[in-house]
């Protein structure tokens, strides 16, 4: 008789065994697990802020350098508007050289040809035929100065070209140079009347249409703003114990996350428990309204383990509102492991 009761009460024992751990050290297990995974995605985030500032860095030195070549471009263009102006004062005064020549010839010639002296006539035309040769080799000049004018227009039109294009790319280096911004993070706590039934993971009705009107619209609109494309769920509930013998979370909770079951049918025994089936109530709503549809919504739960702010608690009883609240975070998926 005394094996037999033994036997039963070792078969009892051994049913709140999980892999041989006891229920309360699978949970503490699960959330010993929750903070490696929470850290990692610290740690890769801080290495993604660290990665953005060297980018931000290059691209402040790569400004700079672009900077100095406009500069450049700048003196060379005036430089060249300096020439192009002493060409042409200097074309002014050689067609008003050639004018008074002309004239000077027209005045002679007239001379000549009244004149009665042969030898006297033949001197005056060779000197004119020496003028026009001189006119000739101006003429030769104008056109060398016409050519160096053409070059010169060229060569501005080109530096016009490049500082344009300099401008456009520094202007563009200057806009993909920005800090780098994070999502904001919605928190939903009940000192800002956003209760859940007391001891239960069931939403209030004001706090039920809250999330499907405002803070659905909210959350969209953070996902189009920084191209996300992940909104996760977190649940945080204060340090007083929850009295409740057992658990059916295990049993339960895929029904409820899939909608098979209400999320009222939840019993959990722990505050991480109390957590995640809070998140699932929220990410249930959230994954039926149309805003959000083709979003990857997950819930996760944080138990009683950060305070507000981002800080662990090294222990803080009693009825604290704040404590208990929904934190709403959004991000990018990240690329499955090859």
């Amino acid at each position: 008789m005394s094996n037999t009761v033994a036997s039963a009460e070792g078969r009892g024992y051994n049913r709140g065994l999980i892999l041989g751990f006891t229920m309360a050290e699978s949970l503490l297990l699960v959330v010993f697990c929750l903070l490696l995974v929470t850290a990692a995605i610290i740690s890769k985030e801080r290495q993604r802020a660290a990665e953005a500032e060297l980018r931000a860095a290059g691209a402040e030195q790569q400004v700079s350098a672009e900077t100095k070549k406009i500069g450049n471009l700048d003196k060379q263009i005036a430089e060249l508007k300096l020439l192009l102006a002493a060409a042409a004062r200097d074309q002014s005064e050689e067609e008003w050289r050639e004018l008074v020549l002309a004239k000077k010839a027209v005045d002679e010639l007239a001379l000549q040809v009244s004149g009665k002296n042969p030898e006297e006539t033949v001197r005056k035309v060779t000197e004119q035929l020496q003028d026009f040769r001189e006119l000739q080799r101006a003429d030769a000049a104008q056109e060398r100065l016409e050519l160096e004018h053409a070059k010169a227009t060229a060569e501005i039109t080109q530096l016009r070209s490049e500082l344009e294009a300099a401008s456009q790319k520094l202007a563009s280096m200057i806009k993909s140079s920005k800090p780098h911004e994070w999502p904001p993070i919605i928190t939903l706590s009940e000192a800002n009347n956003n209760y859940f039934r007391s001891g239960s993971a069931e939403l209030t009705v004001t706090f039920a249409a809250k999330l499907n009107s405002t803070i659905a619209d909210q959350i969209a609109s953070n996902l189009r703003a920084y191209g996300a494309d992940l909104v996760e769920i977190i649940g945080h509930t204060d340090e007083q114990p929850i009295s409740r013998a057992g658990s059916n979370m295990d049993k339960n909770v895929i029904d409820v996350l899939s909608s098979h079951k209400d999320v009222t049918t939840l019993e959990p025994a722990d505050n991480a428990g109390l957590g995640l089936a809070r998140a699932i109530s929220v990410a249930n709503v959230l994954k039926s309204n149309k805003v959000l549809s083709g979003i990857t919504v997950l819930p996760l739960s944080a138990a009683q383990l950060i305070l507000p702010g981002d800080t662990l608690t090294s222990g803080e009883a009693g009825d604290v509102e704040t404590r208990r609240r929904i934190e709403i975070r959004i991000r990018r998926r990240d690329a499955a492991p090859q």
